[in-house]
């Protein structure tokens, strides 16, 4: 990877975790007191939305850092080990919690008459996209594990062949 795609991803990477923290500092905050003053049938859902939106935004600060950890890797050519396989299942499993909490969202607005049921059915539609973006890295990670394989595999080939010669 070149060392200015490299910069440009970490600073990319930089400003989404900024940003991340500013909502969690600032945004969440605001929220919960616009959140108060919401119709007392519905006082029962606010909680629940910023424990979710809060962990939501966890679930990215994950990823990010998980990325930022990758890509160093990329940069030092040590991608290519088992090492790597710790940060794509935090990934993974960032992505999987993250549709977990959408799922959950959809559950909380669900009942009574707070959204509508087509609202209801999106957040749904979006833990399923979500879900399927951990597959995608799954899948990456197979990938990821065949490559592991024939780098060794490579090396133990290219040891035999500096005996020979």
């Amino acid at each position: 990877m070149r060392q200015l795609t490299v910069l440009a991803l970490r600073a990319v990477l930089v400003a989404l975790l900024a940003g991340s923290v500013f909502v969690q500092a600032v945004m969440v905050p605001l929220l919960a007191s616009d959140l108060e003053r919401l119709d007392p049938d519905y006082a029962y859902l606010r909680s629940p939305f910023l424990a979710i939106t809060f962990l939501g935004v966890v679930t990215v600060e994950v990823v990010l850092v998980s990325v930022w950890r990758l890509v160093t890797m990329v940069r030092r050519g040590t991608v290519f080990s088992h090492d790597a396989f710790r940060w794509v299942d935090v990934v993974i499993g960032a992505f999987v919690a993250a549709a977990l909490l959408i799922f959950a969202l959809g559950v909380v607005l669900a009942p009574g008459e707070a959204v509508p049921p087509g609202v209801v059915l999106l957040v749904g539609g979006a833990g399923v996209a979500v879900l399927g973006v951990a597959l995608i890295v799954l899948v990456l990670r197979m990938l990821l594990a065949q490559a592991v394989r024939r780098d060794i595999e490579a090396a133990r080939m290219q040891a035999e062949l500096d005996e020979v010669i």
